[in-house]
């Protein structure tokens, strides 16, 4: 028997670990760091399908010591949709967060650019954490909403993971579908465009050939 419930669970533990790899493929958590130039703006963009969670928190990393001295620098930051649509927009702040959940497919834009109380030569980072998907979702609340706890809360976990990877493999397909059908579209305006060109090529060369010929039979040369 013990054996055989050895055997029961090495067949499985394949398959959760592929199940966390698709989960860290398909929910993201982007910890990063941002260095502000002085003049300009850094964004930061991310590929997210329609009806997604969107949790994103920054902050100023303050590199100065003697900060009590001046005033603390200050950013802006704007968020925006594929469609240009402003989801998030904040001025002179040192830290802050934006969420929502995606009602557009396409490339997310978050911008950050240096306001006032800023001194020349002085290096201005921001720290960015942005979570995707299940990465943003607050699964305290879930747990203490339908009162799971334990194995049963991280087989919840585990099902809003495996819905995530569906629903990103079904927009991964689309997407896919949507590139082969533009591609083969240009292929086929190249294709045509190739044959244009070559018959006008074609349609030149006859026409200097028979000017040529006139020249010749006019000037007695042939």
């Amino acid at each position: 028997m013990a054996a055989n419930n050895w055997n029961h669970h090495h067949h499985h533990i394949p398959v959760v670990v592929l199940l966390m790899i698709l989960l860290l493929c398909f929910t993201t958590t982007q910890g990063i760091w941002l260095d502000l130039p002085e003049s300009g703006t850094k964004c930061v963009s991310e590929d997210i399908h329609n009806n997604v969670v969107v949790l994103a928190d920054y902050s100023v990393v303050n590199h100065q010591e003697d900060s009590h001295l001046h005033p603390a620098a200050t950013i802006s930051v704007k968020v925006t949709s594929p469609y240009g649509n402003n989801l998030h927009h904040n001025e002179n702040v040192t830290h802050g967060q934006f969420a929502f959940t995606t009602t557009e497919s396409g490339n997310y834009l978050a911008c950050f650019w240096i306001d006032g109380n800023h001194r020349a030569g002085d290096r201005l980072t921001v720290s960015l954490d942005w979570r995707v998907g299940i990465a943003a979702k607050d699964w305290e609340s879930v747990a203490k909403k339908e009162k799971i706890e334990g194995v049963e809360f991280e087989l919840t976990k585990l099902e809003g993971a495996v819905e995530a990877i569906h629903e990103n493999l079904i927009y991964l397909k689309n997407r896919e579908a949507e590139m082969r059908e533009v591609s083969e579209k240009t292929n086929a305006k190249v294709a045509w465009f190739s044959i244009m060109s070559l018959g006008v090529c074609i349609g030149a060369s006859v026409l200097q050939v028979w000017y040529l010929q006139r020249f010749f039979h006019k000037k007695k040369l042939i």
